[in-house]
């Protein structure tokens, strides 16, 4: 028989890695914390481990931020602030119906954010994104009014929380308390303008427990496929209600989320309102120019429980210590005053002041309104035929009309909706 020679085996040649993936990370600081949980007899308690003493870092400098922008930003964060400490007085006092739900530490991201907006976009705010309504135009009696179910308020004393928005004037949805849905929504009115012949940047945003959602996916996805303008900010603050973020998902961060929908992710620091900004503006300027949606990760923590019953006793407290030194007003002040130096101890104070006036100015208007009437109950709950007119924002669509007789197009059967 005859004898093969032994040859060796052809090498399979080395296939390029070409998938490249870059989240730019803007934060000047990278916690390395982790939280777990451990037995403590028939229950379990939370502990955190890693490096609580790290400096409190810089504020970014900002690429586009004015020292007029800056400074009305850091007004808006004050208002923000000081109203939902007023929300939890009248609470406490009785005079709030129902629950309080808020963004202690969170105001940055919620102010900075809508700032990038244009008057002309639409914003769709969360629960904890009071102050990116203060941003839109709504005075703070109203949120106040609003959470007083008064008959004044937006809801005309309807609802007793932050479900009210404005599609008329200041281009705001109202926010939605099933997680996620405000995702495709806001793709929608994205959507909208486009076939209006407009592309518009449209924000909303998302915390780290709720983007697990079915829907954020499916909404994300559908943006992402069709190139709309959706700009999605996930607060990750560590905490979705009682449950860390450490137990909620295995990826390191929620921007990688964005490679598997193959559109930009960036992380920022939460609590740094230039690097919120500046992350914004560019999500924005990419969304105008018709390039599809952005994820930005905005990592801070949560300086309250879930809502106001909630005391956040789970939360272990050098957590709370570590973040509270990273207040995001107290940071961004001493910026204003000391680094830039674009105000100074008496501006600061003058217009501390002038917050504080305008804000009880606001709750003393909100304290004094009526209460709806019994009668008014029935009115309002359903759009009676007449009561408004639904009619495009921006321009009429066009629409293909085929001529008389002519059949239409075999391609006219399938719209494309890029």
């Amino acid at each position: 028989m005859p004898t093969l020679k032994n040859s060796p085996s052809p090498q399979k040649p080395e296939i390029p890695n070409q998938r490249t993936y870059s989240i730019p990370d803007y934060r000047l600081e990278k916690p390395n914390i982790s939280v777990r949980q451990v037995p403590d007899g028939d229950t379990v308690r939370y502990e955190v481990s890693g490096d609580l003493s790290a400096p409190v870092p810089p504020i970014r400098e900002s690429k586009y931020l004015s020292q007029q922008q800056s400074i009305e930003i850091y007004r808006w964060m004050l208002l923000n602030r000081k109203m939902e400490a007023a929300l939890e007085s009248l609470y406490k006092q009785s005079k709030v119906v129902g629950g309080v739900y808020f963004g202690l530490g969170q105001e940055a991201c919620s102010c900075a954010s809508a700032f990038a907006l244009r008057p002309d976009e639409w914003l769709g705010p969360m629960i904890r994104n009071q102050g990116s309504m203060l941003v839109r135009g709504f005075p703070a009696r109203d949120i106040m009014m609003q959470y007083m179910a008064k008959a004044g308020s937006p809801t005309r004393g309807r609802d007793a929380s932050s479900h009210f928005g404005d599609t008329q004037t200041r281009n705001v949805v109202s926010p939605i308390s099933t997680l996620g849905d405000l995702i495709p929504v806001l793709a929608g009115v994205a959507l909208g303008a486009r076939l209006q012949g407009r592309n518009i940047a449209v924000m909303t945003y998302i915390g780290d427990g709720g983007q697990s959602t079915g829907v954020t996916y499916e909404g994300l996805n559908f943006a992402a496929v069709q190139d709309l303008g959706l700009v999605l900010f996930v607060e990750n603050n560590l905490w979705g209600y009682s449950t860390p973020s450490d137990m909620q998902f295995r990826v390191k961060d929620l921007a990688e989320r964005a490679i598997a929908y193959g559109i930009p992710g960036v992380i920022v620091d939460g609590t740094d309102a230039c690097q919120v900004y500046d992350a914004a503006h560019e999500a924005c300027q990419r969304a105008r120019q018709g390039k599809g949606p952005t994820l930005i990760e905005a990592k801070m923590m949560r300086m309250k429980g879930h809502a106001i019953h909630d005391a956040a006793d789970y939360v272990p407290k050098p957590l709370f210590e570590y973040w509270k030194k990273r207040d995001c007003i107290a940071r961004f002040e001493n910026y204003l005053l000391n680094v830039k130096k674009w105000l100074t101890a008496d501006d600061n104070r003058k217009l501390i002041e002038d917050v504080e006036r305008e804000l009880e100015a606001d709750r003393n208007y909100a304290e004094n309104s009526p209460m709806p009437t019994p009668e008014s109950a029935a009115g309002g709950a359903y759009c009676d035929e007449g009561c408004h007119e639904v009619k495009p924002k921006y321009a009429m669509p066009k629409v293909h009309t085929p001529r008389s007789g002519s059949r239409p197009k075999q391609s006219d059967a399938a719209v494309h909706l890029k």
